[in-house]
């Protein structure tokens, strides 16, 4: 009974961390939003759980490494990220979406491990970034563009 109170721990800490990033690029109208972030963050963390069940089971009678599993997650998010990144015209658009995809995997990979404080500590810092980054890079953006003209 303890190790589905775990699990459902987990599970619900990564919908909400992942949903807590999800939902800036929701409010942003971005492709991936929130539905995609709380599958990614859930899908990772499952996947750690997966892994440290299959070597759990299997300690005693094969030698089987946890962290390969994980490092497929990083590899498969590469794939995902890469598809969210667009070249229109002389911009590149869906950069910061990947950059938050990458970290929502990430951030589901540590509460699947266990390590809910850095989970915890990086979804803020995050999501303090997204929303406040935004008007920062405008204002310069603005005053660079300002100096260029003159």
């Amino acid at each position: 009974m303890s190790d589905l109170i775990d699990i459902l721990f987990k599970v619900l800490l990564s919908i909400l961390l992942s949903s807590l990033i999800g939902f800036e690029r929701e409010l942003r109208q971005k492709g991936a939003g929130l539905r995609t972030h709380i599958l990614v963050g859930l899908g990772s963390t499952l996947i750690v759980l997966t892994s440290l069940h299959l070597f759990d089971i299997y300690k005693e009678s094969a030698v089987i490494d946890p962290t390969r599993m994980i490092a497929g997650v990083i590899t498969g998010i590469g794939f995902i990220c890469a598809g969210t990144i667009m070249h229109a015209q002389s911009r590149i658009r869906g950069l910061t979406t990947a950059a938050a995809l990458w970290i929502v995997s990430g951030v589901g990979i540590s509460v699947g491990a266990g390590h809910y404080s850095a989970a915890i500590i990086v979804s803020i810092v995050v999501f303090c970034v997204l929303v406040s980054m935004r008007s920062l890079e405008y204002q310069l953006s603005k005053k660079f563009k300002e100096k260029t003209l003159k």
